[in-house]
């Protein structure tokens, strides 16, 4: 992800100042009008932390760590630092969450369909179910009766996520409701990284010169 923001971000004409692959507190964050975070779960709030007091805004791709996200917002807010987290950044993951958000109220008078989200990643994500899969299953939450979300096994009222991790595949994101009669199915499948590292991009583009914490939704209100 790093490099193809890298490519991304030069070829929209920004320079990258700083590359940083280990403690974020060693370097000298002074001369970047952004930080872009696409890290590990442990070092997530920390790189997060350290822009804020730097007075940098940070826009962060990482999963896995949002147990530690109101720590994160405090922390911007008494910094008067500008904050934005995303599970997914996607301009087309983003579409398919309000689409998803709408398929939850149509289907949810309907009790004889039952949800299941499939997502499948490559090897090398550290993280299982998938940022975006749980944010899938929160708004299916917001929208019906279910009240969870369990990784494989589910009871009643939650939503089982299946969780494959296969060689070189981007991102796969799968709804399915199933009856006894049919199935009902959308799908978000991402050919490259190319489309996450852009909407990063676009987001650190926005939220240059902000100040708060502000989401995907933001984003897209202002592209409209």
């Amino acid at each position: 992800m790093g490099k193809t923001i890298e490519k991304i971000a030069v070829e929209r004409g920004h320079e990258i100042v700083l590359k940083i692959n280990e403690d974020i507190e060693d370097h000298d964050l002074s001369t970047a009008h952004v930080a872009i975070d696409f890290s590990i779960p442990t070092a997530a709030l920390s790189n997060i932390i350290s822009c804020c007091k730097s007075k940098i805004p940070v826009i962060s791709g990482t999963t896995g760590w949002l147990k530690d996200y109101e720590t994160a917002v405090k922390v911007c807010e008494e910094e008067n630092s500008a904050f934005l987290y995303a599970s997914n950044f996607s301009i087309g993951v983003n579409l398919f969450f309000e689409l998803n958000k709408k398929l939850a109220k149509l289907i949810d008078p309907f009790k004889e369909y039952s949800a299941e989200i499939e997502e499948i990643h490559h090897t090398q994500k550290l993280d299982a179910p998938s940022g975006t899969a749980i944010s899938l299953a929160e708004q299916i939450i917001s929208n019906s009766n279910y009240n969870a979300w369990k990784l494989e096994k589910a009871a009643e009222n939650e939503i089982p996520i299946i969780a494959r991790r296969i060689d070189d595949v981007p991102g796969t994101h799968t709804i399915s409701y199933r009856s006894k009669v049919d199935t009902i199915e959308i799908k978000h499948t991402a050919h490259s990284r190319e489309g996450f590292a852009l909407g990063a991009v676009i987001a650190a583009e926005w939220i240059k010169d902000k100040k708060g914490v502000f989401t995907m939704k933001d984003i897209l209100s202002g592209l409209e």
